[in-house]
């Protein structure tokens, strides 16, 4: 989406009841900072979606995700949405130990703005979408914060993310990862366990950015490794269209808003169920 687009989607994104705490620190440090919107009646127990945007893991900013905040606080969800450093200022590791940073701090201040720390769930687009899976997948970045992601996280949520994405010939990316006999550590496909979090893939047939065969392989590894996991592919869907389609004038383009918004309420339900271990495209 062009930026102007994005403009309006956020303009439009202002009408509704809902509550917004803007710039709230989550560490010490620039690229430290969150914003959160929360639904306009408070609500003790309330899910909570931590959203982590895209931007190539170059760039980014969450103040462009207003209409994808504000669209899941409409539907009851408190959606926190963090900023993460980025390349040339650091590298892999480095936005998944922010990424954990910030699901440190929202699950020990979920209970302030009206969240449930035992009902989070992870989501993110793009770039944001491989950070999300990483800290779903490895055990070990939530660890650093003394968090358990079998136990930690309710469900993740990915949009046109990179799972499986060796080998890389983007001459940034191979600098941004590192040396080439590390590359395995990178990709989230490569840790997937039986005690996976439950996990909506989300993909746009039209995708040119990341090939939907992400989504398509981390399912079926997901399956294979006795995981719950749920693949929609969209048609005439693309990278961005994807994420703008949670705006609501964008929504008659693909349900993904209101397969997320599902998926998020039954992983987070108090009556909780798995959802089936499926893979399949909806053709729109």
């Amino acid at each position: 989406m062009a930026l102007s687009s994005v403009t309006i989607l956020n303009a439009l994104s202002r009408w509704g009841k809902y509550r917004t705490i803007l710039d709230v620190p989550y560490a010490a440090g620039d690229r430290h900072y969150l914003d959160i919107y929360a639904p306009g009646t408070r609500n003790e127990a309330a899910p909570t979606v931590i959203f982590f945007y895209g931007g190539n893991w170059e760039g980014g900013d969450k103040s462009i995700y207003r209409f994808v905040g504000g669209a899941l606080a409409r539907q009851g969800i408190i959606a926190v949405i963090p900023d993460y450093r980025v390349f040339p200022k650091v590298r892999f590791p480095t936005f998944l130990e922010d990424g954990a940073r910030a699901f440190r701090w929202v699950h020990d201040h979920a209970a302030e703005f009206g969240g449930d720390p035992g009902r989070i769930v992870l989501m993110g687009h793009s770039a944001g979408a491989h950070i999300a899976a990483m800290l779903s997948y490895d055990e070990q970045w939530l660890a650093t914060v003394d968090l358990d992601s079998t136990r930690d996280i309710r469900g993740f949520v990915g949009l046109a993310g990179p799972y499986d994405f060796l080998p890389l010939h983007n001459g940034t990316l191979k600098v941004i990862f590192g040396p080439e006999d590390r590359h395995a550590a990178t990709q989230p496909i490569n840790f997937v366990g039986p005690c996976a979090p439950p996990t909506f893939l989300a993909s746009g047939c039209k995708d040119d950015v990341v090939d939907c065969g992400n989504a398509t392989r981390l399912g079926g590894r997901i399956v294979e490794k006795g995981g719950s996991v749920m693949v929609k592919l969209y048609d005439r869907i693309g990278h961005r269209t994807l994420i703008g389609a949670f705006a609501a004038p964008l929504r008659p383009l693909a349900p993904v808003f209101h397969d997320t918004v599902m998926f998020v309420q039954r992983v987070t339900s108090v009556h909780e169920t798995l959802i089936p271990n499926t893979l399949f495209a909806t053709p729109r």
